[in-house]
């Protein structure tokens, strides 16, 4: 399971630098400022789960399934919710039309609250030695 998690931390850490420097530079000229900043908020919360999974990964206060739960919910969390930002924030420059999706935002950001209750959940239930 560590491996799994570390796995998806570099690749969340990745995508969201990836993903912001393309905000920073290609998108700049190309849609609004507003819409940059609301791009970025995908990013930064990406990037924040990202450095989550790394120290999920690392503790040993939580159990295996609580690490695995954890796990899940991030991943699906940062799809949703910063997936489904980058389409909103980028709408303009598509034929398809994110507002009709934008439902699942708050989905995601309940998701990626669910993962960090969980976590706090996991660390009250630990007995230390």
């Amino acid at each position: 399971m560590k491996k799994k998690i570390v796995v998806l931390a570099s690749l969340l850490g990745l995508t969201s630098v990836i993903f912001g420097a393309f905000g920073a530079h290609g998108l700049k000229s190309l849609i609004s400022s507003e819409s940059i900043q609301s791009f970025e908020t995908g990013v930064r919360y990406q990037m924040y789960h990202a450095l989550l999974l790394f120290f999920v990964a690392q503790t040993t206060m939580l159990t295996t399934r609580t690490k695995q739960t954890i796990y899940y919910l991030i991943l699906v969390g940062v799809i949703l919710f910063s997936g489904s930002i980058y389409g909103l924030a980028t709408n303009a420059l598509t034929t398809f039309n994110f507002k009709m999706i934008a439902f699942i935002t708050p989905i995601g950001g309940l998701l990626l609250i669910i993962a960090w209750l969980t976590m706090l959940v996991g660390f009250i239930k630990f007995k230390e030695n």
